[in-house]
């Protein structure tokens, strides 16, 4: 006689997160169309166990707007129906910060949970499932006892995907971590196949005699992914799911802390450094990601990739910060606000200073794939604000510094002033990359040049969506377009994209400039260019000197302006005419002054020249992709400035300074 079949246990876990500095009305929407609507489906069913993690900044947000769903799930969890899940708290990569700085983030979101929940994490969720084994200690050293990350993982190392249904543990440096894997088959099936045949496939695992699935992904893909509010809610896959699972003698429910305490470890694990598989794609340069794309799709079509997916794994997260110079620029400022934070006494590192510099290590703005939001100007944004705010409480004197900071073999020259703070590259452009503004917290030179991205292949590619069957398109498996988008809108840059870039009238760059004296200087021919940089309390002046030059010069700035295409920025003549918006081309034949008033700003950006230039103005745009399709971003205005030496003398400066609305009015 054959003993009846255990229970297979369900872990099912959900992470919500709203990356920091996001529109309110995005946050609106996700709150509505998500998250309330599950916690409330959720809560009919207290039998149905399940765990959950919100990123500390996103929490804060819920429970000062919706604190009535907040009680509701305080509710939940005190009659132990949830299990809380904590993390870095404002959802860092914690493998991309210092081990000090992934202990003061998990501590405080641990922290917070406590307060408002009556319940201290033993789990984590990993950023983006990020994983290096460096990370373990600052986890156990906190109170974590264990995580999830991808099955893929696991696969990675060698492990047999039968023997996938429990915790491993890891080791490093004698602290000791356990891993949950989570289930790609679950993560592609929930929500997007329909409920019953979810459940059927969960039933048909309990009766091979697995012991758990387990589940942990985004809470966004029940109600905010497209077409899943429908899918999910009008349509009842949440509900029907849910009666599913209670209703059948080979499944049950657990938290993973349960689980954890009653079963044992299947051994000890060492996990490669990887995330889950997409990102492995996203991370690579266009080239490689081409290359990886095509090996992939060659191992399908032999009926090999399933078996050696593990073994090719592509790229790693903190390839991103290679991949785009302006995510390794604003890392690597961070890491250098964090070291001057660890550096001042204890009682000047006030949970304040903490809290701009946790902000500023949020992962969203630093990368980019189908999802990420390095090219979605206000997170940047975020970043920046955060990280100037703490600059600006952190204080200190006028100075000028030179180092390498972002370790691309060019130094950089900091020229600091009480309220500005200008960064020149030493290279071949001598080209401002980074203006900031400590008063307004705000970079101007906060853009993003256009790159190759493998992507943009699909857009020579017969666009139209697959259609599909018994159930709705994954956001990975979707191709759609938000704004019209052509071939010329992706083209990518030949240069960065800065302040003060030179070019002649004939098109040819100015990009060999070398340091003399207190000066940069090219010769093109026999013609000598020389650029110059002062910075102080009246602004920033760049003057230009030539010598034997007949063509005009072209100089071009690359301006940051949070309002970009919005309503709420505008040119102002220097008559006080308002010519257009940001997002309109603006030609001015002759000029001298002009100002960019940017209303989410509250303040202004001013230039001025000693003698009249001509000038163009228009928008500049990225193409990117995201779960909702292609879109045309703009970035920031690019202004053109025309000058003749021949004409208009051969000496030039351009001040440029920003200002509040407080302190001068428009």
């Amino acid at each position: 006689m054959t003993s009846p079949l255990r229970p297979l246990t369900l872990l099912f876990g959900v992470h919500a997160h709203q990356p920091v500095g996001n529109f309110p009305e995005v946050i609106e929407e996700a709150h509505l169309r998500c998250y309330r609507m599950f916690l409330q489906t959720l809560e009919r069913y207290p039998a149905f166990r399940f765990s959950v993690h919100f990123s500390g900044w996103l929490l804060d947000v819920m429970l000062q707007r919706w604190p009535e769903d907040m009680e509701q799930l305080a509710m939940m969890t005190r009659r132990g129906q949830v299990e809380w899940f904590g993390s870095g708290d404002c959802e860092p990569v914690l493998a991309a910060i210092p081990h000090r700085d992934r202990i003061t983030q998990i501590q405080t979101l641990s922290d917070r949970i406590e307060r408002h929940f009556g319940q201290r994490p033993l789990g984590a969720w990993l950023t983006e499932r990020v994983w290096e084994s460096s990370v373990v200690p600052s986890l156990t050293e906190t109170g974590i006892r264990y995580v999830t990350v991808d099955d893929y993982h696991f696969l990675c190392a060698g492990q047999p995907a039968s023997k996938l249904d429990g915790f491993f543990t890891t080791e490093e440096n004698d602290h000791h971590l356990d891993l949950f894997p989570i289930s790609e088959q679950a993560r592609y099936r929930f929500p997007f196949q329909p409920a019953a045949e979810a459940v059927a496939w969960l039933e048909e695992v309990a009766r091979s005699g697995q012991q758990s699935v387990i589940y942990f992904d985004d809470i966004e893909k029940f109600g905010i992914w497209p077409q899943t509010y429908e899918w999910v809610y009008e349509q009842g896959w949440l509900d029907q799911f849910l009666q599913g699972v209670l209703a059948s003698p080979l499944l049950q429910t657990a938290h993973f802390s349960e689980f954890h305490r009653q079963e044992k470890t299947k051994g000890i694990v060492y996990l490669p450094t990887t995330s889950y598989i997409e990102m492995n794609e996203w991370t690579l340069p266009a080239s490689a990601a081409r290359a990886w794309h095509s090996l992939m799709e060659q191992e399908k079509q032999a009926g090999r990739f399933e078996a050696e997916k593990p073994f090719l794994r592509g790229g790693i997260w903190r390839n991103f910060f290679s991949k785009y110079p302006e995510s390794n620029w604003m890392h690597k400022r961070v890491l250098a606000a964090s070291r001057a934070l660890a550096a001042l006494p204890a009682k000047l590192r006030t949970p304040e200073r903490q809290e701009w510099l946790h902000r500023a290590q949020a992962n969203d703005a630093y990368w980019h794939g189908l999802f990420g939001g390095l090219y979605l100007p206000h997170l940047r944004r975020a970043i920046w604000n955060n990280l100037l705010a703490l600059e600006a409480a952190l204080g200190g004197e006028k100075t000028t510094t030179r180092i390498d900071l972002d370790l691309d073999g060019c130094d950089e020259i900091f020229m600091r002033h009480s309220t500005l703070l200008a960064v020149v590259r030493a290279d071949g452009d001598a080209a401002l990359v980074e203006f900031s503004s400590y008063p307004l917290t705000h970079n101007f030179g906060d853009t993003l040049r256009r790159i190759d991205e493998a992507y943009h292949d699909k857009l020579t590619e017969d666009c139209c969506q697959t259609a599909t069957q018994g159930g709705i398109a994954s956001a990975h498996d979707r191709l759609a377009f938000r704004h019209d988008v052509s071939l010329e809108d992706a083209a990518p840059d030949t240069r960065p994209r800065g302040l003060f870039m030179e070019s002649l009238w004939d098109g040819r760059s100015v990009d060999h400039y070398r340091e003399e004296g207190e000066c940069f200087v090219a010769y093109v021919e026999d013609a000598r260019i020389e650029k110059s940089y002062r910075l102080d309390k009246e602004g920033l002046a760049v003057r230009y000197r030539t010598t034997g030059l007949e063509e005009a010069l072209q100089i071009r700035l690359n301006i940051a302006m949070p309002s970009c295409d919005g309503y709420f920025g505008r040119y102002i003549l220097e008559n006080g005419d308002i010519p257009c918006g940001f997002g309109q081309p603006l030609t001015i034949p002759a000029m001298t002054r002009l100002t960019l008033e940017d209303g989410v700003l509250k303040g202004a950006l001013t230039l001025q020249c000693d003698t009249p230039v001509a000038l163009v103005a228009r928008p500049h745009h990225t193409v990117s992709q995201s779960e909702a399709g292609f879109e045309k971003i703009m970035q920031c205005v690019e202004l053109t400035i025309a000058w003749s030496p021949e004409t208009s003398g051969n000496h030039l400066t351009i001040f440029l300074n920003s200002h509040d609305h407080e302190t001068h009015p428009a």
